[in-house]
């Protein structure tokens, strides 16, 4: 019998599904909204930012000099006006009939408040959220005029750990619900972060350029097609078409210094845009570590612990976009050609372990130059076409600089042998394999298409496919000449396509979305070898690994909406991911090395949750959360399941650890009183077993319970009438873990390889001015400076202060 494919019947019922409901179509038709925001005075108000969003579609715009803001080409339907001027904020909810609408809006200024509207009516945020997919919205706000990166945003939200070694620079991975590392994928606009190269992260993107976050854990929706296991974080950049400029600069702890520096200008007559940004980071890294590896060895081997401060962990990255094209147009919503440029430099204190003798004079360095396209129309052709094109194509290039021989010690001075000598390594490098000046060349592309067609207001069917490719070529200039002229080369190609269906029913009550995916990665290695032949003679042979990969994936998501304030979300899917880059080919520059024979995991994920809220009660507000999930995993992909006898302290390598299980639940709960004071709280809880060599195991290195929790309170009119004080707190919490399986019955030395229980808080707060274009923020890292460990026990910054100013144009 021939068993049939997820794919085919997926393709057979949207094929059904159009056919049939087409005939109920109707004709569509667009219409405007438009009208004037005025104060209590009557006197018209510029520079209000109104958003118009339903289920299918959110806009932008600000008010004109004269007031007078408008929205053209909508559907009939309801409409959620959100009115935002400096931090105050209302809804208006509309209807858009068939015609024209005009909508005047009066703020009352003098008393700081916007016009009360007795009107319920739901944010994007929570529509989003009520999809069905175990989805959290991380919104920038405050955050984007605070000290604050990315990373830590995104490290307060539910279920989600940042894992990373070390501080500004160092490389992080991203965990959800216990899987991370490349099982959750990071997109930029639905652009796999991978294509940009280290050089350009999420560091890299201030919060003040992003419009959302959007966090998609064990189920990930087929227009993000992509071969994402675990999860997936897609950060949303601001896609506004007003004019605008803003600029930030911060400087504290470890001469750590950040600029950015993003803007916008539209020419209204023709609709040409210029889009264009720019960051720079840099920092010492220079912050204290003691521990059981921080010591010096004197004569006869004798060993002092000190406390030492890391001298060879400097990191700075510059970079910056240009985008050039056209905006709210009649062939395009948006139309851009650009070029993406970036490099760093990062200094290397020691492999994946934190060892007793550490680097001097290793570093990395980085470049990326990508050239861009950008296309979205919404009603392209007919009413409820929408197609979006995103491409890159370029080189990215990673140098590896390691020509020192001395070894060092945590005092940065050279070691001493037994005797009291200086030493050198006798393979004549800091990591071991010999002097290297490796270079790693890239030419890179990937292009992301997708086409989404609403049959009617209940029924849309949407296809996605991303392509993405890699040609690497390996060299180092300290070889000979004749080893550089049979350079290896690594390819990468990797296909993934989805279908999708989405269907809203029981007057939006219920909406479900069933997708399918099918996804393709072929990978060829060659490296020249000269062999001699049969008659004795050289010859050069090419040593060929190749291998083809085809996989089929499906899933569901669903939420039924009991009551406006109680919903129920269940979904699921059968995940593939695909080795990447790193896992295949190794990367010298991060310590990997290569395995051509790992092969892709696979998971059957499952998500159930609940949503309660928001609950009004005078001016209390109230809303929770949760989540219980499972994650049955074959061939999963990850660290060796190492013994004390066979941990590598400088190389590691990435294999199949083989099946196992994650099953857990996360939950949080908000609250705020008269927009004054805001609460937030969360909790994850999981395990994560696996079987090796027949025994179940909890995986090490992997923190099991993880809380966070912040506080907010707003000061208003503190010193000037119109400003605005925010006061923060943030706590982070990490329950005690191993990066070692437990050594059966006999536990003495486990202690060695624990990572403690960890508890870091931050305080800080941010000052706006009246005209609220200044903003002035401090804040405190790790306020009692305890000692904060990540992957393999490597130790991060403790206490550090950091100044940031904030400015901002919205008026040209």
């Amino acid at each position: 019998m021939v068993k049939k494919s997820p794919i085919v019947f997926i393709l057979l019922l949207l094929a059904t599904s159009i056919f049939s409901l087409h005939a109920q179509q109707k004709e569509a038709k667009s219409f405007d909204i438009f009208g004037k925001i005025k104060d209590e005075n009557n006197k018209a108000l510029k520079g209000v930012s109104i958003t118009a969003s339903n289920l299918n579609k959110t806009l932008s715009t600000k008010s004109n000099s004269e007031g007078n803001y408008q929205f053209k080409d909508l559907e009939t339907g309801i409409f959620l006006l959100e009115i935002r001027k400096g931090n105050f904020l209302t809804h208006h909810q509309i209807a858009v009939d068939p015609k024209n609408l005009e909508h005047n809006i009066t703020i009352n200024t003098s008393g700081n408040e916007l016009e009360e509207v007795h009107l319920k009516a739901e944010s994007f945020k929570t529509k989003m959220e009520k999809k069905g997919f175990a989805l959290n919205i991380v919104e920038t706000g405050e955050s984007g005029i605070r000290n604050i990166q990315t990373n830590e945003l995104l490290n307060t939200t539910v279920g989600v750990k940042i894992r990373q070694n070390g501080g500004l620079g160092s490389r992080a991975e991203y965990s959800l619900n216990g899987l991370s590392g490349s099982a959750v994928r990071i997109f930029i606009d639905g652009i796999p972060i991978t294509t940009f190269g280290s050089s350009y992260n999420l560091n890299s993107i201030p919060p003040s350029m992003i419009e959302r976050i959007e966090v998609y854990k064990g189920v990930v929706p087929g227009h993000l097609a992509d071969d994402a296991l675990g999860g997936a974080i897609n950060i949303v950049l601001n896609k506004q078409s007003n004019k605008n400029i803003n600029a930030s600069v911060s400087y504290g702890s470890f001469n750590t210094f950040q600029t950015n520096v993003n803007g916008l200008y539209r020419f209204d007559n023709s609709g040409f845009t210029v889009k264009a940004s720019a960051f720079h980071n840099n920092s010492d890294n220079d912050y204290k570590v003691s521990g059981r590896s921080i010591v010096v060895t004197g004569l006869g081997g004798q060993q002092t612990p000190i406390t030492a401060r890391r001298f060879n962990d400097a990191y700075r990255s510059t970079g910056g976009t240009v985008k050039l094209g056209y905006t709210d147009v009649k062939w395009a919503d948006q139309f851009f050609v650009g070029f993406t440029g970036s490099d760093d430099y990062k200094e290397v204190q020691h492999g994946a372990f934190m060892t007793t003798m550490p680097y001097k004079g290793r570093f990395l360095e980085s470049d990326a130059s990508l050239a861009n396209l950008t296309y979205q129309k919404e009603d392209l052709f007919t009413p409820g076409l929408d197609v979006n094109v995103t491409g890159y194509y370029g080189n990215r290039n990673r140098q590896v600089n390691d020509t020192v021989t001395w070894a060092y010690s945590w005092n940065g001075k050279k070691a001493i042998d037994f005797r009291g000598d200086h030493y050198k390594y006798i393979w004549g490098s800091q990591q071991e394999g010999g002097p290297t000046l490796a270079n790693i060349k890239r030419k890179v592309a990937s292009i992301r298409t997708g086409l989404a067609f609403a049959i009617n207001d209940k029924h849309k069917i949407l296809a996605n496919h991303i392509y993405s490719g890699i040609d690497r070529e390996d060299s180092d200039e300290l070889q000979s000449v004749l080893e550089n002229t049979f350079l290896g080369t690594r390819d990468l190609r990797k296909n993934i396509l989805s279908l999708t269906y989405e269907l809203n029913a029981f007057n939006d009550r219920l909406k479900t979305n069933l997708f399918g995916k099918y996804y393709h990665q072929k990978t060829i290695s060659v490296d020249p070898e000269i062999q001699r032949n049969s008659d004795g003679n050289r010859q050069i042979v090419d040593k060929v690994v190749s291998s083809n990969k085809k996989y089929e994936g499906y899933g569901f998501a669903a939420s039924y909406e009991l009551s406006p304030t109680v919903s129920f979300l269940v979904s699921t899917e059968k995940a593939v991911r695909l080795p990447n880059e790193t896992e295949i080919f190794g990367n010298d520059g991060d310590n990997v090395v290569a395995n051509a024979s790992i092969n892709p995991e696979q998971s059957n994920n499952y998500n159930f949750g609940i949503k309660l809220g928001s609950f009004t009660f005078q001016k209390h507000q109230f809303n929770a959360s949760t989540n219980l999930f499972t994650r049955n995993i074959k061939d999963r992909i990850g660290l060796p399941i190492e013994t004390s006898l066979n941990v590598d302290e400088e190389l590691i390598v990435y294999v199949n650890q083989g099946s196992g299980t994650s099953k857990g639940i996360d939950a949080q709960f908000g609250y705020t009183y008269n927009n004054n004071f805001g609460l937030n709280f969360n909790i994850s809880r999981f395990d994560l077993k696996i079987k090796n060599k027949g025994v179940e195991i909890d995986v090490p290195n992997t923190p099991f319970l993880t809380m966070n929790g912040n506080l907010r309170y707003s000061i208003k009119d503190l010193i000037q009438k119109n400003s605005r004080l925010n006061l923060f707190y943030t706590m982070y919490f990490t329950d005690e873990f191993s990066y070692i399986v437990p050594q059966g019955s006999n536990t003495a030395g486990d202690d060695f390889f624990k990572v403690p229980q960890q508890l870091a808080q931050d305080l800080g707060f941010s000052y706006s001015f009246p005209n609220q274009n200044f903003n002035v923020s401090f804040d405190v890292k790790n306020l009692f400076d305890k000692p904060v460990y990540d992957n393999l026990s490597v130790q991060k910054p403790g206490r550090a202060f950091y100044l940031k100013l904030n400015y901002s144009i919205n008026k040209f």
